[in-house]
This record gives structure tokens, sequence and C-alpha cells, in this order.
């Protein structure tokens, strides 16, 4: 192992300890970040859509913010991507979808050390993605942007957002609803 892959993943494993001591978001979404284009690349497989996909990013995020404080990870990526293949294949049963795997759909060549390699168009196109996921983020109102933020990336309950925000729970409720749906239609534009 080189000195520069131990430094990664020397990093990775403070940002880990740093979550896990202390909850903090902001080092966990960190480390997220490095690895959310190969999440969306294994959702995207399984998925077949974009819409789809995006929201898997954001809900194997949620996931891992209560599942790594209680799991032992030797190494991230390995890690979140069996996390990310159980919740699309779990997606996939629950929503009553009839996986189809065959040889092209999922083949060992095609995984290395547990990640999808991209062609560099996919990941170009990612990259895109990933951007305007950010500007429509920005271009939600205050309030809508407030609450998803704090709901999907804080993980906080409608109660907490109420207490924050001092909105009330309709409120809260629907500037969720609407600033996910307000997200959905920006992306697909």
């Amino acid at each position: 192992m080189s000195s520069e892959e131990q430094n990664l993943l020397d990093e990775e494993w403070e940002l880990i300890s740093r979550y896990k001591r202390s909850g903090d978001l902001e080092a966990l979404g960190r480390l997220y970040k490095k690895y959310m284009h190969l999440v969306y690349g294994v959702c995207l497989k399984y998925f077949k859509n974009k819409e789809d996909s995006q929201d898997a990013v954001m809900q194997i995020f949620e996931k891992i913010v209560v599942n790594l404080p209680k799991s032992d990870v030797k190494n991230f990526k390995s890690w979140l991507f069996v996390v990310t293949k159980n919740h699309c294949l779990m997606q996939l049963r629950s929503s009553g979808h009839k996986l189809k795997r065959n040889q092209q759909d999922i083949t060992e060549p095609s995984v290395e050390n547990g990640l999808i390699l991209h062609h560099s168009n996919e990941e170009d196109n990612l990259e895109t993605d990933l951007s305007k996921l950010e500007r429509c983020i920005e271009k939600l109102n205050t309030e809508q942007k407030k609450c998803v933020q704090l709901f999907y990336l804080e993980k906080r309950t409608y109660i907490e957002i109420k207490e924050i925000t001092n909105y009330e729970l309709k409120k809260v409720k629907s500037y969720i609803q609407n600033g996910k749906r307000n997200l959905k239609l920006c992306m697909s534009n």
C-alpha cells in the first residue's frame, strides 16, 4: 500500500471516528461526498433511472447516519458498497419489482475492490448531476431548503425541526414534501 493510499485510509478513519464520537454530520458528509458518485452509479445500475437513483443516494446517506455508529467498519468503500447494494435490492423487492439478474447486469469483472467501474461519460454525467443537485437545493425557498437540510442531512424529526424553526408541524411536513418535489422537478429539467 502506498503512503498516499494509507493517508486516505487514515483520513477516512479519522472522519468515521469523529462521527462516531460526536455525531458530527459534517465529518460524515465529507466522507460520503467522496463516494457519492459511486453510490449513484450502483443505484443507477439497479434502478435503471435517474430519479430513483437520486432518491436512493439521499436514503442511503440517511441509512449510514444511523448504521455507521453500530458498525465495525474496516474499509468504508467496501462497507458502503454493500450497504448500497442491499438498499437497492430491498427497494426493488419491496416495490414489487422482479429482479432480472443476468451476467450483463452484475458481473464480477465490473466489480473491483467493491467499486463499480464507470465509463468516463458516465462520470461526467454524474458530476453534472451532482452539480445540478447542489444548484437545485440552492433554488429552494428558504423554508423548504432549511427543512430539507434538517430532515435529510441532519436526520432531524418533524418535531425537532418544528422546535428549531418555529414553523407549525403541518408547515414542516409541507416544506419537506414540496422541497423534495421541487428538487425532483428541477433535476428533471
